[in-house]
C-alpha cells in the first residue's frame, strides 16, 4: 500500500462532525450545481488502483484540486499494483480511523466489497469512482466512464477501418489487465469484441468466445513491460495477427516494443486502446496506437469531491440520469467518452489527437 498526497492536498485537517453519513443517504433532491459549497470539516479519502499509472496520478490531481476549491481536507491511498485489494483494504481501514466522512474509491474487485461495507457501517458515505463495487449498490453513487460504450467504440471503428472482407480475415489478440478479471477490463474487451462483430456469450467474462479470430488472450497488468511479454505471446500463437485490443496505452506500448522485435510494421496491425491519455495522443500521431476511447479520470474525481462536500452540507446525492451523457438503462453517473484517431471511419463518431490532447483526461 502507498499513502501520497499532491501537492494541491497541503490542507487543514479539522475534526467535524457531517449531518448525514452513509447509513442516513438517501434520494434528496439534487440541489442547484451553483449553490456555494464549504468542505470546512469535510475529510475525503481518495483510494485509487495505483499511483503510477497516469490515469490515476490526474484522478489524484483532479480531487486535490477541487478539494482545495472547496476547503475538504483529502487524502490518497492506493494499492501498489492493479489490483490490489488488500492494499485497498488498508486504505479504507485506514480512512475510518482517521474519521473521513466519504470515501472514493475506484475498487480493485469484488475482494473490496466486505471493507467497503465496514465503512458504510461505520457511517462513511462511499462512491465509487471509474470503476463499480460489486455489486454496484455497496457505493451510493458511481462517476464512470462507460467502459463498454468505450469498448464499442473501438470495435466499431476497427471494423469501419477493415471493411467487411478484413473483419471476416482478421486475426485479433487481445491484451487484458489480468487474469482475475476486474471489472472494467471485461467491459472494455466485451464491448470492443461487440463492436467488432463477435458473439460475446457471457458479457461479464471474457475468454470463453469461440469465434475462430480470436488467436488469443494474454494478460499484462496494464503496465508497459509485462505486456512486452503478452505480445511476445500472442505473436508466438500467430505472427500474423492484424488487430490488437489493449486494456490500456501503456500497454499498447508494450505491445509495439515486442511487434518491433519480431519484425512485425505497425502499419500491419491496427492496434486499439481506452484511456485517452495525453501521452496517447502522441502514441497516435506517431502510428503507435490507431484509434483509443478517450475518458476523463479529472472530471470524475473532481465530481467526487464535489458531491462529498454537497451532501455533507445538504444532504443531497446525484443519480445517474443528472449527466448529460446518461443513456436508458445505466445505474452510474456517465463522465463521457470520446472516440479518438487520425483515421476516421464514416458512421463512426470521433476527433483527432490534436483535438484529443485540448481535453485529455480533464473534461469532455
Amino acid at each position: 500500500m502507498t499513502t501520497i498526497r499532491s501537492r494541491a492536498m497541503r490542507l487543514t485537517v479539522i475534526a467535524a462532525t457531517v449531518a448525514l453519513t452513509a447509513g442516513t443517504i438517501g434520494s434528496a433532491a439534487v440541489v442547484a450545481q451553483d449553490d456555494e459549497l464549504d468542505g470546512t470539516g469535510v475529510k475525503v479519502d481518495l483510494i485509487t488502483k495505483d499511483n503510477v499509472n497516469p490515469f490515476w496520478v490526474w484522478m489524484i490531481e483532479g480531487a486535490g484540486a477541487k478539494a482545495e476549491e472547496l476547503g475538504a481536507d483529502l487524502q490518497s491511498c492506493s494499492g501498489a499494483v492493479d489490483p490490489d485489494p488488500e492494499g485497498q483494504t488498508a486504505c479504507i481501514e485506514n480512512a475510518i480511523a482517521r474519521g473521513a466522512t466519504t470515501i472514493l474509491i475506484a475498487p480493485a474487485n469484488k475482494d473490496v466489497t466486505p471493507a467497503i461495507m465496514s465503512a458504510r457501517d461505520a457511517g462513511v458515505v462511499v462512491i465509487a469512482i471509474d470503476t463499480s463495487t460489486e455489486p454496484p449498490d455497496a457505493a451510493s453513487i458511481t462517476f464512470a466512464t462507460d467502459n463498454f460504450e468505450a469498448g464499442v467504440r473501438i470495435g466499431q471503428w476497427a471494423a469501419a477501418k477493415l471493411g467487411p472482407e478484413g473483419v471476416a480475415n482478421a486475426k485479433i489478440g487481445l491484451i487484458e489487465i489480468d487474469p482475475s478479471q476486474p471489472l472494467v477490463g471485461v467491459q472494455r474487451s466485451q464491448g470492443f469484441l461487440q463492436g467488432f462483430g463477435v458473439d460475446i456469450k457471457d458479457p461479464s467474462r471474457w475468454g470463453d468466445e469461440d469465434d475462430p479470430r480470436i488467436v488469443g488472450w494474454e494478460t499484462g497488468q496494464g503496465a508497459q513491460q509485462d505486456s512486452v511479454t503478452a505480445m511476445e505471446n500472442l505473436l508466438q500463437i500467430d505472427p500474423e495477427i492484424n488487430v490488437l485490443y489493449t486494456i490500456n496505452e501503456p500497454t499498447a506500448r508494450g505491445a509495439n516494443q515486442a511487434m518491433a522485435s519480431f519484425g512485425v510494421s505497425p502499419d500491419d496491425v491496427l492496434v486499439v486502446s481506452v484511456d485517452g491519455g495525453c501521452e496517447a495522443m502522441g502514441d497516435i500521431d506517431d502510428g503507435i496506437i490507431d484509434a483509443t476511447s478517450q475518458q476523463y479520470p479529472s472530471r470524475m474525481a473532481s465530481l467526487g469531491v464535489e458531491w462529498a462536500v454537497r451532501n455533507a452540507n445538504t444532504g443531497a446525492v446525484p443519480s445517474p440520469e443528472d449527466s448529460e451523457f446518461y443513456t436508458e438503462g445505466l445505474d452510474f453517473y456517465n463522465t463521457g467518452v470520446t472516440l479518438i484517431t487520425n483515421d476516421p471511419q464514416e458512421g463512426v463518431e470521433s476527433i483527432t489527437a490534436e483535438e484529443g490532447r485540448a481535453i485529455c483526461w480533464g473534461n469532455p
